[in-house]
C-alpha cells in the first residue's frame, strides 16, 4: 500500500479542499451570474447559465488540483486557462479573463495558501 497515497489524514485534506472548491465555485458562478444581470442578451438564459458552469468549475478544478505552487498562482493559472474558451467566443477578453484571473487568483490563495509551500 505505501506509495498509494492511502494516508487517512492527507485524504480528509483533499476532501476539504474539494469541498471548499465547490463551495467557492458555487459562490464564483453566482457572482459573475449576478454582474450580467444588468446586460442584454439574445437568450437572456444561456449566457449567465454558461458564465456560472465556467466560474464553478474554476473553483471546482482548484480544489481538486495539488500544485507545488502558491495557491493564488495555481488559481491565477486555472482562472485564465478555463476562462480563455469563452473569451475567445465571446471576443470579450478583457472582462472574462480579467474576472476568471482574480477568481482564480481569490479562491487559490483561500484553499491552498498565499505561501509556496514546504
Amino acid at each position: 500500500m505505501a506509495g498509494h497515497g492511502l494516508n487517512p489524514n492527507r485524504t480528509a485534506h483533499t476532501m476539504s479542499n474539494v469541498l471548499l472548491g465547490i463551495a467557492a465555485g458555487l459562490v464564483f458562478g453566482v457572482a459573475s451570474v449576478a454582474m450580467m444581470l444588468p446586460m442584454s442578451f439574445p437568450d437572456k438564459s444561456v449566457a449567465p447559465s454558461a458564465a456560472f458552469v465556467d466560474r464553478f468549475a474554476i473553483g471546482v478544478v482548484i480544489g481538486c488540483v495539488q500544485l507545488p505552487w502558491p495557491g493564488w498562482a495555481t488559481g491565477l493559472t486555472f482562472g485564465l486557462l478555463l476562462s480563455l474558451p469563452s473569451a475567445i467566443i465571446t471576443k470579450a477578453y478583457a472582462p472574462v479573463l480579467v474576472v476568471g484571473a482574480l477568481g482564480g487568483l481569490i479562491i487559490g490563495g483561500v484553499i491552498h495558501g498565499w505561501l509556496p509551500r514546504a
